[in-house]
């Protein structure tokens, strides 16, 4: 998995430079709530990223930390 984001702390998302993207990639829709576009936007305009990226990021970010619970 790319490496696009970094932890300070655990709980950090930080956000780094953008990169020219690299491999095979797929569309796919996802439905969000319009806050969550709000703060997607605002991010994207603070840091030059575009939405898309941003999501992206945040699906790595999960993923690469995502523990799955026995019931």
């Amino acid at each position: 998995m790319k490496e696009r984001c970094s932890m300070a702390q655990e709980d950090k998302f930080i956000v780094t430079q953008r990169k020219p993207a690299v491999g095979k990639s797929s569309v796919t829709s996802v439905r969000l709530p319009d806050t969550t576009i709000e703060q997607l936007e605002t991010i994207a305009a603070r840091t030059g990223r575009t939405r898309n990226e941003l999501i992206q990021m945040c699906i790595d970010f999960a993923l690469a930390r995502l523990e799955i619970a026995d019931e």
